[in-house]
């Protein structure tokens, strides 16, 4: 058996495919209980070495795919790169919404193997691709999105100059986020905020007000 078999194993084995509330439109496989699942991973949650992201819907994502749905223009017959996608959540409602095509990167091969599941599921093509592309630029993207990659200080300065280059380059740059600390809100507008729904478990409350941000043109930041 591949390594790319073993992971989807795991992935179908840990986490059950089942609608998302926020978002009645897709659905995905997400885990039941997350402390568990930390423990067979990564273990214990700590601030440079987040939990998986692949086994949950989290707010960044939900938010910004509730945005796709509710502005289908935003990715439709675009090229989307969806960055650290995790479960594919965001990846899954840009291709749901009409993207001409969707990269899903991230460096976690159970992250790539949700991704892959999870397209299946929702009937659209995405391409997935496991690697850290984040010391690069967003190739032909249109537009770059990104749910909940503010998580410390170290992701954000590499996320921030990758996003800020993708922007420079002509892509629109959207992401979602919970109001994480290390967001640089002074190189963003907000475009929309949801109150989203999540696991008490994994964020201390069961609503998040969650903002969708645009990064603001290499003119205005």
């Amino acid at each position: 058996m591949s390594v790319t078999d073993t992971a989807a194993d795991f992935v179908r084995s840990y986490a059950a495919l089942a609608p998302v509330a926020f978002l009645p439109e897709l659905k995905l496989h997400q885990a039941e209980e997350p402390i568990g699942l930390w423990e067979l991973t990564e273990g214990e949650y700590r601030s440079e070495q987040p939990p998986p992201f692949w086994a949950f819907a989290w707010a960044g994502g939900q938010a910004l795919a509730r945005y796709l749905f509710d502005h289908p223009e935003t990715a439709a017959g675009k090229r989307v790169l969806d960055l650290a996608s995790g479960s594919g959540l965001v990846a899954v409602a840009a291709g749901l919404t009409g993207a001409a095509s969707v990269r899903a990167v991230d460096i976690d091969p159970l992250s790539a193997a949700a991704i892959g599941l999870n397209a299946t599921a929702n009937g659209v093509a995405v391409d997935v691709d496991q690697a850290d592309i984040l010391g690069g630029d967003a190739g032909d993207a249109e537009i770059v999105l990104a749910g909940d990659v503010f998580y410390s200080q170290a992701m954000a300065d590499r996320m921030t100059g990758f996003l800020r280059r993708a922007a420079k380059n002509g892509a629109q740059v959207l992401v979602g986020d919970p109001d994480r600390a290390f967001l640089p809100k002074p190189l963003f507008r907000e475009v929309a905020a949801y109150d989203v729904p999540t696991p008490f478990a994994l964020e201390s409350v069961t609503v998040k007000h969650t903002r969708v941000w645009e990064l603001r043109g290499p003119a205005k930041a």
